[in-house]
């Protein structure tokens, strides 16, 4: 009797206690920024409800069929002879096919419309920014501005940008999930995808895909500013005396590391990210092993990730 009582009590309480837990947990998705991330919170909110339209019913009827005919109502009408009904198998075929037609339509036309390899339409110019996965965090290389940093992008806001994402070790992904798509980064390999963010703000980005012991800690901070801001960003980041030249400054930079603080380079060598790519190409004119540059490489373009599709 005492074990039962402890049970409901426990019971009772985890109920009460679950909202008050749950009320810190928030979700990036449901609180994008900038078009992709709009667009995508729209299809999961618009997938969801059509699905609804099923499962709804299938939950309302489970009760009211298990009340209806439990063993104490013996007003229920008795039928164990029947086996089938045309109105029944209509709406038991019919409206999932149709859920089906229509959530077909809406995946390809957001396919193509939210492809992350497609240039966002704006007035700004598009912004380049190389994203580098390594062990356990991240390189981003700002090519137009010489610089590069680790764990930290700065963007201006309603710009859009395009990440030129690669991996500098085992394959990864590549996430800012309040901006939208994500990414895989696959060492030899230029995948890239188009961001923008329409809203000032500190945003959290991730490594989407398991690599290993500080894989939980592959974050960097993303941060959305004003053009006056991005701009002394930048000054300040070319206040740096690090360098990031390939391949010396980043073999030692490449070194596994768990939980590795912010750092700015304010000097980056003029390919870098070609450079890093082509260094995968053994036996066509690039390096013998990772890290290892080989000056005698031939001028190969890198695969992209369409292409290997």
């Amino acid at each position: 009797m005492r074990k039962r009582n402890s049970l409901k009590y426990l019971s009772v309480m985890t109920w009460l206690t679950a909202p008050l837990l749950l009320s810190g947990c928030g979700s990036a998705l449901m609180d994008p920024t900038g078009e992709v991330g709009q667009g995508l919170k729209s299809l999961i909110i618009t997938s969801f409800g059509l699905m609804l339209i099923v499962v709804i019913p299938v939950i309302v009827m489970t009760i009211l069929f298990a009340w209806k005919y439990r063993g104490t109502n013996l007003a229920a009408k008795y039928t164990p002879n029947w086996e089938h009904s045309n109105i029944i198998e209509i709406f038991v075929w019919a409206i999932p096919c149709v859920i089906i037609f229509f959530l077909a339509i809406l995946t390809w036309q957001t396919s193509h419309s939210y492809d992350p390899h497609k240039p966002i339409a704006s007035e700004e110019e598009t912004m380049t920014i190389d994203a580098i996965s390594l062990d356990w965090k991240w390189l981003f290389v700002y090519p137009d501005e010489g610089i590069a940093t680790i764990n930290e992008v700065a963007i201006p806001v309603d710009t859009p940008v395009h990440f030129r994402v690669t991996s500098g070790t085992v394959m990864n992904s590549f996430m800012i999930p309040t901006l939208g798509s994500q990414i895989y980064a696959m060492a030899g390999m230029n995948n890239d995808v188009y961001l923008e963010g329409n809203e000032i703000g500190n945003f959290r980005g991730r490594s989407t895909h398991y690599s290993g012991e500080g894989f939980s800690e592959m974050l960097f901070d993303t941060h959305v500013t004003s053009d006056e801001d991005f701009r002394a960003w930048v000054n300040k980041v070319k206040q740096s005396p690090k360098s990031m030249r390939f391949p010396e400054d980043y073999n030692q930079i490449a070194k596994p590391s768990i939980a590795n603080p912010v750092e700015y380079f304010s000097q980056v060598s003029p390919d870098f990210y070609g450079d890093l790519i082509k260094s995968y190409k053994a036996g066509h004119g690039g390096t013998d092993s990772h890290g290892e540059h080989n000056e005698a490489r031939e001028s190969s373009m890198p695969m992209s990730a369409q292409a290997a599709e």
